[in-house]
């Protein structure tokens, strides 16, 4: 290896040899200016990083490509799937009378279609209830609504449109004449329509079947996944499915609540503005509310264009300063803490998960879309609170289960994570001391990273020597000594 020479004299004394060492080193520390010690080379660590980066990136995209592959095979078997979804839901509504009625004798499969007949049973005393008033109603709403198209055609032609009864009736032949364009696409809809009843029709069966099923052998599907699945799997399953139904009987219970609340305050203030058909609309209203914010929006514009259609503009700003109020008491009162408690989810994500179901799946979706939320968010909990009994963050006593199962798993996880931990640190102990403390770094990063935790304790808070001082406080040092400075020169 060849160096360039120094061009500096050589010291008196100072031997040929002495001299090159010298030159060497100086033009050692020119290239590698670094003292030697505990130090790697950069490239090492930019390695490492790309190393586990690329790692984490391609088990990513295989996860995503899994959920992905779930979701097209989800979207072509969903006219299956989705009898299965309502039908769970309905359980977790009827699935406590049921329980109920096993407790005292009652032979599982009778419990089940009881349960199913007196669910029917309320739903049809409801329509009978207000049938009556609806068809009363309903025609009085025809000629108010006559009534209230006409007002709309003098209001048209005065200020500030002033359109003629010509203007105005060519307007309206135009509007005749693209209806009649459209009369096929029109026709072909109302088919479409009777398939669409048709298929809501053999839905609604499968449902009712499926649920006086789950009713009735429902308590013995979690024995049978365990037995199917081996001890550790279905411990795991137990205690996950466990707290995903829990969740989802709690969002059920709790979006009925606020639903019946909003139902009754709305129902009751139509009837005192003398809006027609106000129980419908309050009945409406309730069904709309298991549709977080859509539903409540749609419900609360239909009640106000009724009100304007049928009473006028002064009684429909009356109905809007009610929805508004009564969903305001539903948003920042109701919903976070009924919800809260039954799902504990952010508003933004269920904001989100309803735009998206909506968009993928129309209403339904957007039904469905706030519990497929809560059962992601039950199975990401569930997953940190065992990678913090395998890390040691957490203890058994520290955590709360739903079934025996989840206790006995946990205990089992907090064993196998400290015969890791073990197993990690005795594969460090086991270096050599001066290549451990030379190489921590590489070291740690290959055996765990339990290397930083036995060569510095980091639970300690840093000393405040290892703060740099700030701006301010260099300012502050520079005047002092200006002061100083100063003061000596006046003497």
């Amino acid at each position: 290896m060849v160096y360039v020479s120094s061009n500096k004299p050589k010291p008196r004394g100072e031997s040929v040899a002495a001299s090159e060492v010298s030159t060497t080193m100086e033009n050692l520390r020119d290239v590698s200016p670094h003292p030697p010690g505990d130090q790697i080379d950069r490239s090492i660590v930019v390695n490492q990083m790309l190393k586990d980066l690329s790692t984490t990136a391609l088990r990513i995209g295989i996860i995503g490509a899994l959920i992905y592959a779930v979701a097209h095979v989800a979207g072509n078997f969903w006219q299956g799937i989705l009898p299965v979804l309502l039908a769970l839901i309905v359980c977790t509504v009827l699935a406590p009378f049921v329980t109920a009625m096993r407790s005292v004798g009652i032979p599982a499969g009778l419990a089940a279609v009881l349960a199913i007949l007196s669910f029917f049973g309320i739903i049809g005393a409801i329509i009978s209830f207000i049938a009556p008033s609806f068809m009363a109603q309903s025609q009085s709403l025809y000629l108010q609504t006559v009534e209230g198209i006409q007002r709309l055609q003098l209001w048209v032609q005065g200020p500030p449109l002033n359109l003629d009864s010509d203007q105005l009736g060519v307007y309206i032949n135009e509007l005749i004449s693209l209806i009649q364009q459209r009369a096929g696409t029109i026709a072909g809809s109302v088919f479409s329509g009777i398939g669409t009843v048709t298929s809501f029709v053999v839905t609604l069966v499968i449902v009712i079947v499926l649920t006086v099923f789950f009713l009735k052998d429902g308590h013995k599907f979690l024995g049978w996944l365990r037995m199917a699945t081996g001890r550790r799997t279905g411990w795991h399953l137990t205690e996950v499915l466990t707290r995903a139904w829990q969740t989802l009987g709690g969002f059920i219970r709790a979006q009925a609540l606020v639903s019946l609340i909003d139902a009754v305050f709305i129902g009751t203030g139509l009837a005192i503005i003398g809006v027609p058909l106000a129980m419908t609309l309050a009945i409406i209203t309730f069904m709309a509310g298991f549709i977080p914010f859509v539903g409540a929006i749609v419900a609360g514009a239909l009640s106000i264009t009724i009100a304007l259609v049928s009473l006028g503009v002064t009684e429909a700003v009356m109905v809007l300063v009610l929805v508004l109020v009564v969903q305001q008491l539903e948003g920042n009162v109701l919903s976070p803490w009924l919800q809260s408690r039954a799902m504990n989810l952010h508003p933004v994500v269920v904001l989100i998960s309803v735009t998206i179901g909506s968009a993928l799946f129309s209403l339904i979706g957007a039904f469905l879309a706030v519990p497929a939320a809560a059962m992601i968010a039950v199975v990401w909990r569930y997953g940190q609170e065992m990678l913090m009994l395998r890390s040691g963050e957490k203890r058994v006593e520290d955590l709360e289960f739903s079934t025996i199962a989840g206790h006995l798993i946990a205990r089992y996880s907090e064993e196998e994570g400290k015969t890791m931990r073990a197993e990690l640190r005795a594969s460090f102990e086991s270096l050599d001391p001066d290549e451990a403390t030379r190489d921590g770094a590489a070291d740690a990063a290959t055996a765990g990273d339990p290397g930083i935790d036995n060569l510095m304790d980091v639970s300690a808070p840093p000393p405040e020597d290892d703060f740099r001082p700030s701006v301010r406080d260099q300012f502050e040092g520079l005047k002092t000594r200006l002061d100083h400075m100063f003061d000596k020169k006046g003497k």
